[in-house]
């Protein structure tokens, strides 16, 4: 099946359920709306942003003119305008947040990784004019020095598959989301030094049964010696690394020219979606798992 009819037929199941569900929950004004049928359904929105993360495109506007208008007209017989598009990702939010916590996630498989990564809103040199996202944003600090925008931190598994995302300012202390990434895992889970804390370690194995586990400091006094699968697994952080190095390069869930904060949001779930839906993913590979095993 072609990967864009594939990627409809999900997306549309899904919301012939969710969106039906969701309209019973809404709160009625007490006034007549006009309840006019757009062009283009919702799955058919929700289809076209994933798949422009999915495609070599960097920019949505040349991707929806220069494609999407040219070559995917018999596919989406209602297409609009570029700017009356825009005028329907809004709507797309509430769905796509819900289709990647239902669909895209991976299971826990007991060898888990956390990272954090940098979101630029702005360059540098354009915060002090910004107002996109003040009062959300913050200047935040990390191995490449400092950016202004918010902190994706996520958790994935041996299979490069992820576990759980949350998004904060840009100034939050990595080890501050730990407790609500780790809430539905168990084993262990491993993370660089930005998260070396001893109450936090003893926190994560009292409430949830995790054992988080980073390099020793080197001045660290009264520690047990590390055990050797976990001296290996450490070593084997850099898939994380990889995750984010996909996230931002080939699923595009940083750009610097947001207008609003639903078109941000939208943005970076459809490229979180777009990589879960990788065929193929950075993983350990057989031989360390046998390794570890063994």
């Amino acid at each position: 099946m072609d990967s864009l009819l594939e990627l409809f037929v999900h997306v549309d199941d899904f919301c012939q359920v969710f969106i039906p569900a969701m309209e019973q929950q809404l709160l009625q004004s007490g006034q007549r709306q006009r309840l006019r049928q757009r062009s283009l359904s919702i799955s058919e929105v929700m289809t076209i942003l994933i798949h422009f993360h999915q495609s070599h495109y960097r920019h949505f506007k040349a991707y929806y003119t220069e494609h999407v208008r040219v070559h995917l007209q018999a596919d989406f017989p209602g297409l609009v305008s570029y700017t009356r598009f825009v005028e329907f990702i809004p709507s797309a939010l509430l769905p796509l947040c819900v289709y990647f916590q239902k669909h895209c996630r991976g299971g826990c498989t007991g060898i888990s990784f956390i990272d954090s990564t940098a979101i630029d809103v702005c360059l540098n040199q354009r915060i002090a004019s910004h107002k996109v996202f003040a009062g959300l944003a913050q200047r935040g600090k990390t191995s490449t020095g400092w950016f202004y925008g918010f902190k994706l931190h996520l958790t994935i598994n041996d299979r490069g598959e992820l576990l759980n995302v949350l998004l904060t300012p840009g100034n939050v202390d990595d080890r501050k989301p730990v407790p609500k990434l780790v809430q539905q895992l168990f084993g262990k889970i491993y993370g660089d030094k930005g998260y070396i804390s001893k109450d936090l370690h003893a926190s994560l194995l009292e409430l949830f049964g995790v054992q988080l586990v980073t390099q020793l400091k080197a001045n660290a006094k009264n520690r047990l010696p590390m055990i050797f699968s976990d001296k290996l697994l450490l070593r084997k952080r850099a898939i994380v690394e990889c995750v984010n190095d996909q996230l931002k390069n080939i699923s595009q869930i940083e750009h610097t020219r947001h207008r609003s904060v639903a078109n941000f949001m939208v943005n970076l779930i459809c490229g979180l979606i777009a990589y879960a839906r990788q065929p193929k993913k950075p993983s350990l590979g057989r031989e360390t798992i046998a390794c570890l095993v063994a």
